[in-house]
C-alpha cells in the first residue's frame, strides 16, 4: 500500500510539474515543419551567432539551395524561433543534421 501511495504522489507530482512548466514558464510554441520539396532543396545546415541585448546567442539555420545557382542559397531558414537553446544542445541537433545531410548525399538517388 506504501508503493502505490508514492506511484501517486509522484504522479500527481509530474502532472503538476507539467502545467506549471506549461502555464507559467513557457511563453509560446511553435513548430516549423519543412515540406519534402523544400527539404530537397536544403543546401546545409549551420550554427549562427547573434549579439542581443549585450548578449551573444546561436541559433541553427537550414540554408536553402537557389534553383537558378547551385552554388547559391536563396534563402535562410532559422529553427527554433521562439525559443534559444543552450549551444551545447545545438551543436547536438546540429551532428544529428549532418549525418542526415551526409546519408542522404550518399544514398543513391
Amino acid at each position: 500500500q506504501n508503493s502505490m501511495v508514492l506511484s501517486a504522489a509522484i504522479f500527481i507530482t509530474l502532472i503538476g510539474l507539467i502545467i506549471y512548466l506549461h502555464f507559467v514558464k513557457i511563453d509560446q510554441e511553435s513548430l516549423l515543419v519543412i515540406g519534402s520539396p523544400r527539404l530537397s532543396t536544403m543546401k546545409d545546415v549551420v550554427i549562427n551567432e547573434a549579439i542581443h541585448m549585450q548578449k551573444v546567442i546561436y541559433y541553427l539555420c537550414i540554408l536553402l539551395q537557389d534553383p537558378d545557382d547551385p552554388q547559391g542559397v536563396s534563402e535562410v531558414v532559422p529553427l527554433f524561433q521562439s525559443s534559444k537553446p543552450r549551444l551545447d544542445c545545438l551543436i547536438e541537433v546540429y551532428r544529428s543534421c549532418q549525418e542526415i545531410l551526409e546519408q542522404r548525399k550518399t544514398a543513391p538517388q
